[in-house]
């Protein structure tokens, strides 16, 4: 079954500053959650898709990370992790438990792209 993009994140060396940006030229509004100079996104009333914007980061050693960085929602992470392995991917950040939300590792596909994958459960703990 094909997984849909569940979140996206903007990495900014400013934070305040892209904040501002999207802000007057998209009209999202910004609510801290989380970690200092993380936002999450409010793109709209009907929003599919949840936001965030946060300070950047490497999610490849030495790369810094450039453009919006998108999590796929799957159904099993176990499953997402085997199949990104067997296509030829491979793991660049391990599982981790984001309480509240769900468990996340990020993958670089066999063009060297990071994304995430993330298999959302609110009883994460």
């Amino acid at each position: 079954m094909p997984q849909h993009v569940a979140h996206f994140s903007i990495n900014a060396d400013d934070v305040a500053r892209a904040r501002r940006f999207y802000e007057k030229a998209l009209g999202w509004k910004f609510n801290a959650w989380g970690p200092p100079r993380f936002y999450m996104i409010e793109t709209g009333p009907d929003q599919p898709v949840l936001g965030s914007l946060q300070g950047r980061r490497e999610l490849i050693a030495g790369q810094r990370t450039i453009g919006f960085e998108c999590t796929v929602g799957v159904e099993s992470i176990d499953e997402t992790e085997r199949a990104i392995v067997a296509a030829g991917g491979r793991i660049i950040m391990p599982r981790s438990v984001i309480p509240g939300v769900g468990t996340l590792l990020f993958f670089a596909d066999t063009e060297g792209n990071a994304v995430g994958a993330m298999q959302y459960d609110r009883s994460a703990t």
